[in-house]
């Protein structure tokens, strides 16, 4: 029962596009949306998308501690204080978040005054649904 729950949850939190994700159309919305910040660049140093620095390296990023990449520094107070928890990203969190990441925030932690770095939102359940699946398709072992 409790997987079943577990899976209408996650359904719900991504707009029940979970089955039509496409990770190919959520690099592609990457590519325009996300590499201003963000780059994903492997473990290796191949570079799989050339982004800013703004925002960490998300190669890896489903199966890891929020706030915890080794080589950014720049995390906010409330996202530390979610990887505080011990919190893992999962494709169907990563989803959730991008629609409103400071209200994700203030859910996942109930405090009201939780904020966000990321002030960017992604409006639509496809595009946030197919980011999160291009995500989970370049993080070994998720």
């Amino acid at each position: 029962m409790k997987y079943l729950i577990t899976a209408a949850v996650a359904a719900t939190l991504i707009g029940g596009a979970a089955q039509a994700a496409d990770p190919a159309a959520g690099e592609a919305t990457f590519e325009k949306a996300c590499r201003t910040c963000h780059m994903v660049v492997t473990d290796g140093g191949d570079t799989l998308v050339k982004g800013g620095k703004t925002g960490p390296n998300l190669y890896g990023i489903v199966g890891r501690v929020a706030a915890s990449g080794e080589d950014f520094k720049r995390y906010g107070k409330s996202l530390e204080a979610l990887g505080a928890t011990g919190f893992t990203w999962t494709e169907a969190e990563i989803a959730a978040y991008l629609a409103d990441p400071r209200d994700y925030l203030r859910a996942k932690l109930d405090d009201s005054k939780a904020r966000s770095n990321m002030a960017y939102k992604l409006p639509s359940d496809d595009d946030r649904a197919n980011v999160a699946a291009y995500l989970a398709s370049v993080s070994p072992g998720s």
